[in-house]
């Protein structure tokens, strides 16, 4: 009854939410495109002809707002666990990042191009353990960040979805090794009560 309850609370929330009635209307699959939207206004990361990777991609709102902002002569490669209905412009790979067939597809389609942006909003499949939730979450941020490493240009940017707890302060010093800056963003649509940040690294330091 209780778990009923809280489900329907969640779905009056969501129905009513001012983010996900403006996402309808501007054709957007989910509120969460206005977090990237607003980054970008403050942080200028998505130029045209730039070359974007958008990793736990679905269903596809991020995706969307990048292919707008690169424009026709950008390219954007994105990647998900889950099905994505196609978006114009956009490359789709549907697997685990946590497989190497997955990421050597990946790979195979940068042919050894180098990356303006990598994008991850990237969560785990949340068992309720908050701890192993944690640990999971902080593990792909960080695998996130090791493609950073390997395909990402000398100044370029990486946008890491995390979430505050365990893990969290260790994966802040991790990306501050590695750019030039840091900055902590907390954009108007991510709800007040989640413990989730994006962490912006911009100027890549490039290879070790």
């Amino acid at each position: 009854m209780k778990r009923t309850r809280t489900s329907k609370a969640w779905m009056m929330e969501h129905v009513n939410d001012a983010w996900v009635q403006r996402a309808k209307a501007e054709g957007y699959r989910s509120r969460a495109a206005y977090k990237l939207l607003e980054i970008d206004e403050r942080d200028h990361l998505l130029k045209p002809a730039a070359l974007v990777v958008d990793l736990g991609a679905a269903p596809g709102s991020w995706s969307q707002a990048v292919a707008k902002r690169v424009g026709s002569k950008g390219r954007v490669l994105a990647l998900d666990l889950l099905e994505m209905e196609p978006v114009a412009g956009v490359e789709f790979i549907q697997g685990d990042f946590l497989e190497d067939e997955v990421l050597a597809e990946l790979e195979r389609r940068l042919d050894g191009a180098v990356v303006d942006v990598v994008l991850s909003d990237m969560a785990p499949n949340m068992s309720g353990i908050e701890l192993a939730d944690q640990a999971r979450s902080i593990h792909l941020a960080e695998l996130a960040l090791d493609f950073c490493e390997h395909h990402l240009k000398p100044g370029g940017a990486f946008l890491v979805k995390v979430f505050q707890g365990p893990g969290f302060m260790e994966f802040r010093q991790a990306v501050q090794t590695r750019f030039k800056a840091l900055h902590s963003r907390k954009p108007k649509a991510s709800r007040d009560r989640s413990p989730e940040v994006y962490l912006l690294g911009t100027g890549f330091l490039g290879v070790r």
